[in-house]
């Protein structure tokens, strides 16, 4: 079965544009571009950022607590990497102290939009998801 392929979008008429009109993306290949950006987005705690900048931006503090769990090392780390990516807008406003807020850019919106989609069918399937693992824990002797 062949998987869809895509391009980035670049401006028109440049050398990025050519050369992304030469790659094909393929995130089943071990060296697509795709892999760690599927990463970084599917990773626990990428897509509970994204999905918690979804009802609009935060500032650091309110993000972390947001995400329950999440460690101040890691919630910096995984928004660097969204940031990077291009899921993720840093805006640091000029007031003292310095205040930084991160919202999602569009293509963040978009991404955020799937990846609540994904996390309502997983809590609306949560009974099933249990009893799944009730029935395999009891055939399997709970390995």
């Amino acid at each position: 079965m062949e998987t869809p392929t895509t391009t980035p979008e670049v401006a028109p008429g440049t050398a990025e544009e050519q050369r992304a009109r030469e790659l094909e993306f393929d995130v089943f290949a071990r060296a697509c571009p795709s892999r760690p950006v599927l990463e970084h987005l599917t990773g626990r705690w990428g897509v509970l950022v994204l999905a918690g900048l979804h009802h609009g931006p935060a500032r650091f503090n309110a993000l972390r607590r947001r995400v329950d769990g999440v460690s101040e090392k890691m919630l910096a780390q995984t928004l660097q990497a969204l940031e990077r990516d291009g899921f993720v807008h840093r805006e640091v406003h000029a007031v003292m102290p310095p205040r930084v807020e991160y919202s999602l850019t569009e293509l963040g919106r978009t991404t955020a939009g799937k990846l609540i989609d994904l996390i309502e069918h997983l809590e609306t399937h949560m009974p099933d998801v249990m009893a799944a693992q009730r029935r395999h824990d009891e055939n399997h002797g709970g390995d």
